[in-house]
């Protein structure tokens, strides 16, 4: 395979998907930073994470559970993960007309069942950007053969979720509960790809489904990836900060870090970084090709999702009695009638603790609680981190995520050990990300600017993987599928890809394929040889087609 360098900003791995420790009176308390709701991590599945993991042969240990608690304007109830009857049954207990609830959650299902239906004919990590995906997905031929209608809901899938929902769903608890599925994304179900429901409606309800807490800390996402790195050959620099993306006649030939060390890949330099960031590693004083600037300008211009709240919580648990919650992570919803974006009103708290008696010594709790992404930058930027007035700001903004907490754990403030309030200043400078932002906030319906060819077909809401720099990719939660861990974590598999020719990603296709039945499907088989042919000298494409060496100045 190719030669791997990741350069990674942090002093820690993992992005947003990192843990941190804090001593306290001599013991030590590990801290979750950013996702920390994971379905199918506990066995093969559809999850391009534990795809990937199964790929890179690595295992990651974790403990599951199978419910996630809501805290309403009416009270506290438990949306039940793996049993279709246990989802029914809370809606003729909780919905405004329980029988027609069950009924429209039904027809939502079967309006989206041959488009579910194609999640298990076709893996993202079949996908690349360029003609071999005929070949890599061709498996998925006699699905399509059976189920002409997915053509014609092709463009449904990347259409906005509320336009089926409109139709369809009328009660409105069951609507809320849409819009708090489709709000990890960024959006309600207006503004939400339809892709992003499928996975719920498809894996969710099925008897083996269930959320998982990796033992030791979501770090250990990152972890595993490192592992797998590392084995098969690959680097990774941490503390390695890239100041500049260097560009020479027309191509990314590699990049400057802060430090002023010039590390050199001939065959490409990926970006992982958010639109935002990326343009800004390009400078203003390097020849750049034709259509760079016009490229550039648009994507530093489009729309952002807001920062996020964090609060990060140690307590004594000695005498407390947590039965009545069932599971670690927590939804908290202020008002229905507010926006879930609002940071003021959604919040979630996760106690990993419960399950992971590692993160913190005996008779004790962490707790992470976090804002939706959309808490208002520009009050912040107005601030300086240490002043009172900036403390001042921070307690104010938090007081919400404290009274989340309460909702569970009443006398949170007598069992407070200690507190850490983050802030979108904090969540900007740890993890890199301009103005603290969850993530590009262009909503599902019409196709974001630099869409690439598919833009012209499909409402396709997401820049392009490729850019106008010869050996210039991207890959995160701004390139298709979009926000959370397992969709960026899929970018950077179409990435790696598209830089392969069809023939190497074939034999990953089929490598993965004989490792368990789950993964069968994603074996193209043999009628990928019908396409090879064709489409095999095309690959990788012209801007891609060098040999990879990396070196450091």
């Amino acid at each position: 395979g190719d030669k791997v360098f990741v350069l990674e900003s942090h002093i820690k791995p993992g992005g947003s998907a990192h843990t941190f420790s804090r001593m306290h009176n001599g013991g030590k308390y590990s801290f979750e930073v950013g996702p920390s709701i994971f379905e199918g991590l506990d066995r093969p599945s559809l999850n391009p994470l534990r795809i990937i993991f199964d790929i890179l042969g690595e295992e990651m240990p974790v403990k599951t559970y199978t419910g996630l608690g809501y805290w309403t304007p009416t009270g506290y109830w438990r949306f039940p993960i793996g049993s279709k009857q246990k989802f029914e049954n809370l809606l003729l207990e909780q919905a405004e007309d329980g029988p027609k609830a069950v009924e429209e959650w039904n027809a939502l299902r079967k309006r989206l069942k041959t488009l579910g239906g194609s999640t298990t004919a076709v893996s993202l990590l079949n996908l690349r950007q360029d003609s071999g995906f005929l070949a890599t997905t061709a498996g998925s031929l006699p699905f399509v053969l059976t189920h002409p209608d997915v053509f014609l809901d092709l463009p449904l899938t990347f259409d906005s979720l509320h336009k089926t929902v409109d139709k369809i769903v009328s009660v409105p608890f069951l609507r809320n509960f849409i819009d708090t599925m489709c709000i990890f994304c960024g959006f309600p179900a207006k503004g939400a790809m339809t892709a992003h429901m499928l996975y719920i409606l498809e894996r969710f309800f099925e008897d083996s489904a269930c959320y998982s807490v990796p033992i030791g800390g979501t770090v250990e996402l990152a972890n595993t990836m490192i592992r797998g790195l590392q084995k098969f050959g690959g680097k990774i620099q941490l503390n390695a900060h890239v100041d500049e993306i260097i560009v020479e006649n027309g191509r990314a030939v590699g990049v400057r870090l802060k430090n002023g060390n010039v590390i050199k890949a001939n065959k490409a330099v990926v970006s992982n970084a958010t639109p935002f960031d990326t343009v800004k590693m390009l400078g203003s004083n390097q020849d750049l090709p034709e259509g760079v600037k016009v490229w550039r300008e648009s994507l530093g211009k489009l729309p952002r999702h807001g920062a996020i709240m964090h609060l990060f919580l140690g307590i004594d648990a000695e005498g407390l009695d947590l039965s009545h919650i069932e599971d670690p992570a927590q939804l908290v919803v202020q008002d229905w009638g507010r926006s879930l974006q609002d940071s003021q009103n959604l919040c979630s708290f996760f106690i990993p603790s419960l399950l992971d008696d590692s993160l913190c010594p005996k008779g004790k709790h962490v707790i992470h609680v976090y804002s939706s992404g959309g808490e208002p930058y520009e009050p912040w930027e107005k601030l300086k981190p240490g002043t009172a007035e900036y403390e001042a700001y921070k307690e104010e903004r938090a007081q919400v995520l404290f009274q989340a907490v309460q909702r569970a754990i009443p006398d949170i403030m007598d069992r407070l050990e200690f507190k850490i309030i983050g802030s979108p200043l904090a969540h900007e400078a740890f993890l890199r990300r301009d103005r603290g932002t969850y993530g590009m906030a262009w909503a599902a319906g019409t196709s974001a600017p630099h869409a690439g060819l598919l833009g012209g077909i499909l409402p396709f809401p997401f820049p392009n993987l490729k850019t106008p720099v010869d050996g210039l990719l991207r890959c995160g939660d701004s390139c298709f599928p979009g926000i959370g861990t397992p969709s960026a974590a899929a970018s950077g598999a179409i990435a790696a890809n598209t830089m392969n020719t069809v023939d190497k990603h074939i034999e990953m296709l089929e490598e993965i394929g004989r490792k368990d039945p789950m993964y069968k499907f994603m074996d193209p088989g043999f009628l990928a040889n019908l396409y090879k042919p064709l489409v095999g000298p095309m690959t990788p494409s012209s801007e891609l087609r060098v040999e990879q060496t990396i070196s450091t100045t």
